[in-house]
């Protein structure tokens, strides 16, 4: 299978083209490599420091035996996109490259309005590119159970649902209600998306995934090919950010009450389910939904697992509720459905409460790195 990254240089881009091209698949990659431009925008960094593109791709190569091929351009540039996978003619192109902070989209108006162009555009442009160098291709998109925000019904892992409106029974669209700018234009790629398949007959895995945490895949065997991981208040999930709160000694920030609740998987596990929704594709011309998590919990429940954990490896762990600077429900129902992995073959092999002593271990060799920017740990962006 040959496969396009768009987003190669993230989180989860790097470490799923190490995957991928271990398993013997040809990997090609694009990215504007804007996450570490932003990062530093807000006086932050990854804790684990990151290579050149070109030099990532050369310990790949070293310790892993694999070629990867790593395009540093913008999506946004249709003509850019257009002739990439005109060259390479991918069979499945996996779309990561999106803006992809909350807290970073409602910094203010210029932020809202970068995060919408950037999303969207690229969005369309991967929409407009596939359906003209070849309809058949497999658009994979990373979306986020955020979409749904936190809805009192179960969550379906369906596009559509049956509903009935003023006494009339009709399909529509899963209702969401997002919590962020950022949040919002993930809505509007499904609904791209999903316009643009059933106009063109698309072929979609519009997966929906929870939080992700860790530092660790089998392939990360050496330094060198560690993925980025951000931990401050604009980039770091929760996990990874109580983590080195832990570290650094500073109270867990629990926002409001901690009863924000979602589902949530290992960095491991996330490798897993791509890698099988990549190579079990949709029927042609289906549009797929793919709720992809493993666990579920509270932020509360987060923050005390990272205590007993730090305190098991001899670090002083307090946790230290503050003021919620979102507008969210802080106590709610969750429940979404999960059956399409399952049906893969997809079992986690991670559990949240052995990997945060894996990610502290990891961590705490760049404690001096993370102290340099332990100012841009608490929160600062508020949603009011």
């Amino acid at each position: 299978m040959k496969v396009l990254i768009l987003g190669i240089d993230g989180y989860l881009g790097w470490p799923l083209a190490l995957r991928l091209a271990k398993r013997g698949h040809e990997v090609v990659g694009i990215d504007n490599l804007s996450t570490r431009r932003f990062s530093e925008e807000v006086g932050s960094d990854s804790a684990f420091p990151l290579p050149k593109p070109e030099d990532r791709v050369k310990e790949a190569k070293k310790h892993l035996d694999v070629d990867i091929t790593f395009y540093v351009g913008d999506v946004t540039d249709y003509n850019f996109l257009l002739d990439v996978i005109r060259r390479h003619k991918p069979d499945t192109i996996v779309h990561f490259a999106e803006q992809r902070s909350a807290p970073y989209s409602m910094k203010d108006r210029d932020h809202a309005v970068y995060t919408v162009i950037n999303n969207e555009v690229s969005t369309l442009n991967l929409i407009y590119a596939v359906k003209n160098v070849d309809p058949s291709i497999h658009i994979l998109k990373m979306g986020t159970m955020g979409e749904y925000g936190t809805p009192n019904f179960d969550i379906p892992e369906n596009i559509y649902v049956e509903a009935i409106v003023n006494g009339k029974k009709d399909k529509i669209i899963v209702p969401r209600k997002a919590g962020s700018v950022y949040h919002w234009t993930k809505v509007h790629d499904t609904d791209f998306l999903l316009y643009f398949h059933e106009l063109w007959g698309l072929t979609v895995t519009d997966i929906m995934q929870g939080p992700v945490y860790g530092t660790r895949t089998e392939e990360i065997v050496d330094e060198s090919l560690r993925t980025r991981f951000d931990f401050d208040e604009t980039w770091g999930t929760v996990v990874n950010r109580f983590c080195v709160q832990a570290i650094l000694g500073i109270p867990l920030t629990v926002y409001g009450k901690g009863g924000q609740t979602r589902g949530f998987i290992s960095l491991e596990d996330s490798m897993e389910a791509l890698t099988l929704l990549l190579e079990h594709p949709p029927n042609q011309g289906e549009y797929r939904v793919a709720n992809q998590f493993a666990e579920i919990y509270s932020v509360k429940q987060i923050a005390e697992m990272v205590k007993k954990a730090g305190e098991e490896l001899g670090l002083s762990v307090e946790i230290g509720p503050l003021p919620n600077p979102r507008v969210e429900a802080e106590e709610h129902y969750y429940n979404p459905e999960r059956k399409v992995l399952p049906s893969l073959g997809f079992y986690p092999k991670k559990n949240l409460r052995d990997e945060i002593k894996n990610i502290i271990k990891d961590l705490l060799p760049y404690k001096e790195r993370l102290e340099r920017f332990k100012h841009a740990i608490l929160p600062k962006t508020k949603w009011k």
